[in-house]
C-alpha cells in the first residue's frame, strides 16, 4: 500500500518525495516475492539461499560465546582472531598470495561492504561502471550516494551461454567513472571472469586511476575447478582493489549478515569510520561462528558445491528438455538465468507463477541491462523442493 503524503508532516513528506526522486525503491525481486509474503505454499527459489541451516559447529560456536558473555561492543573492523582467520583462509585459499590482517575489515553481510565501498568512493555525480546482469544492491547503493550506475551487459550466444567483451568495458569509462564494479562468479548468470580478463581490467584500471570492486561471493561455488580466479591473485596489496566476500553462500549463513572487504591496508582507519557510523561493528559472538565456519567448515563447503552441482543439473535436464526453453549449465553460483520463448514481461510472469503456480522465481528485469526477458531460479535446495517448483514451472510453461 502507498503512504498518503497528506496526513505525514510536511518535513517527512519532502524527504520522501527526495528519496522517491533518488529510486530508492524496491527491487524486483522483493516485488514479486511481497505478492504472495506469508504463503507457506509457495517454493521459494527466488532469493539466493537454499534449504539447509547453518552447520551446528558454527552455531555451537556462536552460541558458546553467547552464554559466555560477549555481548559487548567490540571492534569496529572485526575481531582480531577473525581478521587474522580470515587472512589465513585466504591465504590458503590462493596459494602464494600475502594478505595480512591489517587489509581485511568485517562487514555486516556483502551488501553493507557494497554500501561502504560506494560511501567510500563516490560523490554526487560519479559513475560506476557494471558488468550486467547483476544482482540490484550495486544498483541502489550507488544511486543512494547519488551516483549513476552505468551497465555493461554481457554477451548471450543461442546456447544461453554468457561472455564478457573486455573492451566494452573500456568504452564505458568516461571522465566521472570513479570505479568498474565486476560480480564473478556472477549472480544471476554464473559467468566467471578469466585470469586474462582479470588482468587487463586490472591493468586498464592502473592506468586511469580507477578502482576496482570484485564482488567474489560465490568464489567457493565453482564446478569446473576448487576456487574460482580471483583479483587477490594478481593484484599488488595497495593496488585501488576492494574485494568484496560473504560468509552466506558457502557456510548456509545467509540470515548471520556477516561479510568482509579485502582491501588496501591504508583504507583501514576509514572503513572503521565508516562502520561507526553504519552499524558500530558486528555483535562478537557471531563473529565466533564465522571463526569456526573458516577454521572446521572446509567439508561442509565441498558438500555445498556437490549439492548445488546436483541441484543445477537436475534443473538443467528438466528446463532444457522443454524446446521454449533457452538455458546453460552454469559454470558457478548456484542460479540458472534462462528464457522462456513467449515471456517478455518477466516481471508479471513471475508474479503469476507466484499467485497462481506457487512457485517464486526472479524476474530478469530486476538484474539491469541484459536480464530482461530472463528468469532466475535459485537451485541450492534438496532435489524434492526443486522437483516440486519444477513441476509447476513447467505447468506454467505449458499453459501459455
Amino acid at each position: 500500500m502507498a503512504l498518503d503524503h497528506r496526513f505525514l508532516p510536511s518535513g517527512i513528506s519532502a524527504s520522501l518525495s527526495r528519496a522517491i526522486a533518488h529510486d530508492l525503491t524496491e527491487t524486483g525481486i522483493s516485488e514479486v516475492a511481497m505478492t504472495v509474503f506469508g504463503d507457506p505454499d509457495v517454493v521459494p527459489l527466488w532469493f539466493g539461499e537454499g534449504d539447509l541451516v547453518t552447520p551446528e559447529f558454527v552455531r555451537e560456536a556462536a552460541a558458546a560465546a553467547l552464554q559466555a558473555g560477549e555481548t559487548f561492543y567490540t571492534w569496529q573492523r572485526g575481531l582480531p582472531e577473525l581478521r587474522a582467520a580470515l587472512s589465513a583462509y585466504t591465504e590458503r585459499l590462493y596459494d602464494g598470495i600475502d594478505c595480512a590482517a591489517d587489509r581485511i575489515s568485517v562487514t555486516t553481510g556483502g551488501m553493507q561492504a557494497i554500501l561502504l565501498c560506494c560511501q567510500l568512493l563516490l560523490d554526487p555525480g560519479d559513475n560506476i561502471v557494471i558488468v550486467s546482469p547483476i544482482w540490484p544492491n550495486i544498483t541502489s547503493a550507488t544511486r543512494l550516494m547519488r551516483g549513476e550506475p552505468k551497465y555493461v551487459a554481457l554477451d548471450r550466444t543461442k546456447d544461453g551461454v554468457w561472455s564478457l567483451d573486455v573492451q566494452k568495458v573500456f568504452d564505458a569509462v568516461d571522465s566521472r567513472t570513479r570505479a568498474i564494479f565486476v560480480n564473478s562468479p556472477g549472480n544471476p548468470t554464473g559467468w566467471t571472469m578469466t585470469t586474462d580478463q582479470q588482468r587487463a581490467l586490472l591493468d586498464f584500471a592502473r592506468e586511469r586511476g580507477l578502482w576496482i570492486m570484485a564482488d567474489e561471493v560465490y568464489a567457493r561455488l565453482i564446478y569446473t575447478r576448487a576456487v574460482a580466479p580471483s583479483f587477490l591473485e594478481i593484484a599488488r596489496p595497495d593496488d585501488a582493489l576492494l574485494v568484496l566476500n560473504s560468509f552466506s553462500k558457502p557456510w548456509a549463513m545467509t540470515g548471520w549478515r556477516i561479510g568482509w572487504l579485502t582491501h588496501p591496508a591504508a583504507l583501514g582507519d576509514q572503513l572503521a569510520k565508516l562502520v561507526q557510523i553504519n552499524t558500530s561493528g558486528l555483535p562478537a559472538f557471531l563473529q565466533r561462528g564465522a571463526i569456526a565456519a573458516l577454521e572446521k567448515g572446509d567439508f561442509f563447503v565441498e558438500q555445498m558445491v556437490e549439492r548445488c552441482r546436483a541441484g543445477g543439473e537436475l534443473v538443467f535436464q528438466r528446463l532444457s528438455a522443454n524446446p521454449r526453453v533457452t538455458i546453460a549449465r552454469p559454470e558457478a553460483a548456484f542460479y540458472n538465468f534462462f528464457s522462456v520463448d513467449g515471456v517478455d514481461d518477466t516481471m508479471a510472469f513471475c508474479k503469476k507463477l507466484a499467485q497462481d503456480y506457487k512457485v517464486g522465481l526472479a524476474p530478469g528485469e530486476a538484474f539491469a541491462a541484459g536480464g530482461q526477458g530472463n528468469i532466475r531460479l535459485c537451485f541450492a535446495s534438496g532435489a524434492e523442493r526443486l522437483s516440486k517448483g519444477l513441476d509447476r514451472i513447467e505447468a506454467a510453461i505449458k499453459a501459455l
